[in-house]
């Protein structure tokens, strides 16, 4: 049996936290910046977390089943 790939974009955007949590970036930060507030732009800087209902399928994707 061949082995299992993981998918190339996947391994880019999310990484793994050592509790086991999957962590992405959060959208809406790569253009037209200008008409977004100064606030707006900070949050978006930050980490979020892949949503429970999601994490299979991201997990499938890293071959981290």
């Amino acid at each position: 049996m061949p082995k299992m790939k993981t998918h190339s974009r996947a391994k880019k955007t999310f990484k793994v936290t050592g509790t086991g949590k999957i962590r992405r970036y959060k959208a809406f930060k790569s253009h037209l910046l200008t008409k977004k507030s100064k606030g707006r732009k900070r949050h978006l800087r930050i980490h979020g977390l892949v949503h429970k209902s999601n994490e299979p399928m991201v997990k499938h994707l890293l071959c981290l089943k």
